[in-house]
């Protein structure tokens, strides 16, 4: 392994050596038949990620990319690189250990709504508050497609599904408002079929040090058809998408006749036609705000029942201590204090019994 702990560097992308040629798409794809139902969304998100990866520069076998259980999750078998399809919902704990031990690695973590969400979301929280260096794409079809149609997490009030007959009786996650009360440094949203804004972000969540977690509206045509319609469609769209773009004002609409303010009574924040009157008040969008509050109120805009008024793109991105780099500090400084340590002392020592028998 390179030795790179101690390298000075504005990105963590950096220890990860470099490819000795240019690479393309084509170098990016296994030999693995991808096996996705036809249609599904999960195919235009894995060619928008190979597409992506040559612009990294880095050598194929320093990128990993490690899966839960669900469809997403068969990602790495389509990657020509490193990776590991792992246990149900401990992708992020498995690429912790990934990434703390092994810096000269671009780690990634494919998971899906319900792997990250329900058996996983213990695992996914303490990822994000620790901003450990992993990129993290949840896949959201608002359904259990794997396992033929159940409600997941992310799945509406009242939803019909084999597994609520009746409606679900569950209020949902909003993963990105999940993220952002977990202290992510890094919090996007974006849409499978939307290739050069997944691409744009996918871009910004790679340069950032730390945790990136990337919602993407996913969809699945089998158990959840349309699910994401209102958001894809062309007309529907432009009333429908607020794009969030740092240092400019969160408006939308046509001609940009909608935009964002905080009311003043109350903090709250709502969409409103804009005038002449309330142009002023329209909200300029601070990704690198130390507060993760308008971020948040933003991330509640959408209503979860008809996608209406749903902002994408990057809601957060700052910059704190890494967890890989203040665990390599830490190590350095024992290693000075005591000298390296050795493993048959510690597991031999007096600390230890025999038992006989």
């Amino acid at each position: 392994m390179t030795d790179v702990t101690d390298a000075p560097t504005p990105s963590l992308l950096s220890l990860v050596p470099k490819a000795q040629a240019k690479q393309s798409m084509k170098d990016f794809k296994s030999d693995q038949e991808v096996r996705w139902c036809p249609g599904c969304g999960d195919y235009a998100v894995l060619a928008a990620v190979q597409g992506f990866m040559p612009e990294l520069g880095l050598a194929k076998e320093n990128i990993v990319f490690v899966s839960g259980i669900g469809c997403s999750s068969r990602f790495p078998y389509y990657m020509n690189t490193y990776g590991m399809h792992s246990i149900h919902g401990r992708a992020p704990a498995i690429a912790t250990g990934l990434a703390t031990s092994r810096r000269d690695l671009s780690v990634w973590v494919v998971t899906g709504d319900g792997d990250a969400l329900s058996i996983g979301g213990n695992h996914l929280i303490h990822a994000l508050r620790r901003n450990v260096n992993l990129k993290i794409l949840l896949f959201n079809n608002r359904i259990y497609g794997l396992t033929k149609g159940q409600y997941s997490p992310t799945s509406e009030l009242g939803k019909i599904t084999k597994s609520t007959p009746m409606g679900s009786l569950d209020a949902p996650f909003n993963p990105v408002s999940l993220a952002l009360g977990a202290e992510a440094s890094f919090v996007a949203r974006t849409v499978d079929s939307d290739r050069k804004h997944l691409t744009e972000v996918l871009r910004q969540a790679a340069d950032h040090r730390g945790t990136a977690l990337i919602e993407i509206y996913q969809n699945c045509n089998i158990f959840n058809d349309g699910a994401f319609e209102v958001l894809k469609d062309q007309e529907q769209a432009q009333e429908a998408v607020i794009r969030l773009e740092h240092g400019r004002p969160i408006r939308f609409g046509a001609e940009g006749h909608k935009g964002v303010i905080r009311d003043q009574a109350t903090g709250d924040l709502e969409v409103v036609t804009v005038t002449p009157e309330n142009e002023a008040r329209v909200l300029v969008h601070d990704a690198h705000a130390a507060s993760p509050t308008t971020a948040f109120a933003l991330s509640r805009l959408a209503d979860p029942d008809t996608l209406h008024q749903t902002p994408i793109g990057v809601f957060r991105d700052i910059d704190r201590p890494v967890y890989d780099t203040l665990m390599a500090d830490q190590l350095d400084a024992a290693i000075d204090q005591r000298g390296k340590g050795d493993l048959t002392t510690l597991l031999t020592g007096n600390d230890t019994w025999t038992v006989v028998g």
